[in-house]
């Protein structure tokens, strides 16, 4: 199968669940036609983070977080020998405390991609916790307006600003100017959001460190290296896993659904992040349960999702319409098509060629070749002797009408013969061809699925311009 729908599945109908469109509090919405310019003109940044003022400007707590466990990971793991058993508990537990932030901080409470039970809340607020990513409330607001706002100065984790920024930089220094306005008040009304983040310090040490050790220890009698692999260095491997999101998932890939932003897919970004690596459908559908919509795509979270789901944990799973998705990737793919036909050398257009008479055109083919085809003069002096029927039939229409016998009268051609063919073209006869103008016939089959944009379908043909003589054609 290639989606996973459930009969719970919801379809999010409106485009306006696409993104978050309340506040932080009840505050009017300015009526303008920009609303993140106008935000930027109106509210005062931090100045520029330089040599000088560094040390005021870095965020000392984000540091010790993302440099300390690091340090002690390298040094303890020097020390303490790493068991098979700890080692596998400790990707156990990465995987365990990943999903709490891509099954639980990003899907379920950031995106309200599905409903959880109340245990299963519960389950996801503790594991996620263990990640130290911040308490819900804080983790989903910055995110939300990560997708509000996405790639402007409104965007905390702007990716324009550089792969590093977004991966890490934002966090090591206090943000410049304030993230864009987002709606978090559903989380505000949700006890499970209230009591983690009340209790969110005593849940890190015990999820982070103190119980990846006290399994460790009961099980296998190894507390060290539970304290050292599955608590500290699991901790490391979280964090990038999930800075990835922000940083990879916006620079390596492809933009099978939209290029209006930086957002790819990409299937190495899906390993390293537990399945977040679809990041291109994501930001296009954010609301939907799965980022990857193929079942051969990696994508353990949704998976996850749809187990819990099974086991009656999870409903409401929820699923942007199949119609609509297919139509994001139409675009794309007609928009690649249009490069690469911009990319190719056409006939010229009718409109372009001068129109010549029929007497004309027999007393120039006596000067050069010229044979006339459904209305078009054609310039063979280039293909006589490449042709590969021979020479003499060409030599036999020149100053002739070759419409039959181009047709199937001596040989029916390839389509390959019509493009070649078209590209040869000099002028219109004046008044068509004896056997009169027959559209297919003057359209080449390269040209008759052609991409064009909307305003070239608007845009009114102009007429030929009669220009008989000898000069007509040059």
């Amino acid at each position: 199968m290639s989606d996973v729908v459930t009969k719970d599945s919801v379809n999010v109908n409106d485009s306006s669940a696409m993104t978050s469109q309340a506040t932080d509090s009840p505050m009017p919405i300015p009526d303008v036609d920009n609303y993140v310019a106008y935000t930027i003109r109106n509210t005062k940044a931090l100045p520029p983070v330089t040599w000088s003022n560094l040390l005021k400007e870095v965020n000392w707590l984000s540091v010790y977080i993302l440099t300390v466990p690091p340090l002690v990971g390298i040094v303890g793991a020097f020390y303490v020998k790493l068991q098979w058993q700890t080692a596998l508990w400790a990707v156990v537990y990465y995987f365990m405390t990943g999903l709490g932030i891509t099954a639980g901080y990003h899907r379920l409470w950031a995106h309200r991609a599905y409903n959880a039970s109340l245990p299963l809340q519960y389950l996801l607020a503790i594991l996620g916790a263990g990640s130290l990513q911040g308490s819900i409330k804080w983790w989903s607001r910055g995110h939300r307006a990560h997708h509000r706002y996405t790639d402007t100065e409104l965007d905390p984790y702007n990716a324009h600003k550089g792969f590093w920024y977004s991966h890490i930089g934002w966090m090591l220094v206090k943000p410049r100017r304030k993230p864009g306005v987002a709606d978090v008040s559903d989380l505000r009304h949700n006890p499970v959001v209230r009591w983690q983040h009340k209790h969110y310090l005593s849940l890190i040490l015990i999820m982070g460190f103190i119980l990846p050790s006290v399994v460790a220890y009961l099980g296998w009698g190894d507390a060290k290296g539970g304290f050292i692999y599955a608590g500290v260095i699991r901790l490391v491997f979280v964090h990038h896993s999930t800075f990835c999101v922000n940083s990879l998932a916006h620079w390596l890939g492809e933009t099978p659904f939209d290029d209006k932003h930086t957002p790819r897919d990409h299937m190495i970004t899906a390993f390293v992040t537990i399945g977040e690596g679809y990041h291109n459908f994501h930001h296009q559908f954010p609301m939907d349960y799965r980022n990857a919509i193929r079942w051969y795509q990696y994508d353990p979270t949704k998976w996850t999702i749809w187990v819990l789901h099974k086991l009656g944990l999870a409903s409401h799973l929820k699923v942007f319409p199949d119609n609509e998705v297919r139509k994001g990737q139409l675009t794309m793919e007609l928009k690649r098509l249009r490069r690469t036909q911009e990319n190719l050398a056409w006939p010229s257009d009718s409109n372009d060629l001068p129109v010549i008479s029929w007497d004309s055109f027999t007393t120039q083919s006596e000067k050069r070749p010229l044979i006339l085809i459904s209305g078009f003069i054609h310039d063979v002096s280039d293909f006589i002797e490449e042709h590969p029927g021979g020479g003499h039939f060409i030599r036999n229409f020149i100053g002739k009408d070759a419409t039959t016998a181009f047709f199937g009268g001596v040989y029916d051609h390839s389509n390959a013969a019509h493009n070649l063919l078209a590209m040869k073209r000099v002028g219109v006869l004046h008044g068509g061809s004896p056997h009169g103008l027959d559209d297919k016939r003057a359209i080449p089959p390269s040209q008759r699925l052609k991409i064009a944009r909307y305003t070239e379908l608007l845009s009114p043909g102009s007429s030929s311009t009669y220009s008989d003589g000898e000069d007509g054609l040059l």
